[in-house]
């Protein structure tokens, strides 16, 4: 009788070490503020998802050299509502060779007035794309919060 209980909790602890090794599958899409975010092609470093960001905002990381065109890429910030509130470019830092498979650095500033209402929003770093071909499209995006000074004014 004992070795059925033994067999019966080991085979348990099999089940649910089985189990909890895909659990974080469930959460694949959900990111924490502490890891920095990636893709396969760019790691931004700065912000984090879902960090509180301010004005100037820098934006920091590495992305493989076909993210780039002339050593610079687009990028957007959105509100909660995807309204375009400020847009520049990032640009490989220091100024080195882009025309790479190998990650290469970057650095953009991107300066803004944070929207009236909602604190939530968006940084989608775009692939530059001079072709104009749908195929070469692609993006990054990373929610953000904005820093929580400018909301609930009174008018």
């Amino acid at each position: 009788m004992k070795r059925w209980i033994w067999l019966l909790i080991i085979i348990g602890l099999a089940v649910g070490g089985a189990l909890r090794l895909n659990q974080p599958a469930i959460f694949e899409n959900i990111i924490p503020v502490a890891r920095p975010a990636r893709h396969p092609l760019i790691k931004v470093a700065a912000p984090r998802p879902n960090g509180i960001i301010e004005s100037p905002l820098v934006v920091t990381g590495a992305a493989r050299g076909n993210w780039f065109f002339e050593a610079s890429a687009p990028m957007v910030l959105t509100d909660w509502d995807g309204k375009i509130i400020a847009q520049s470019y990032i640009a490989v830092t220091p100024p080195t060779d882009w025309m790479t498979e190998d990650f290469v650095p970057f650095t953009g500033v991107l300066e803004f007035t944070a929207p009236e209402y909602g604190e939530r929003g968006a940084l989608i770093l775009q692939k530059d794309n001079p072709s104009g071909l749908p195929e070469h499209d692609d993006a990054f995006e990373i929610p953000i919060r904005f820093d929580g000074r400018n909301f609930f004014v009174n008018h």
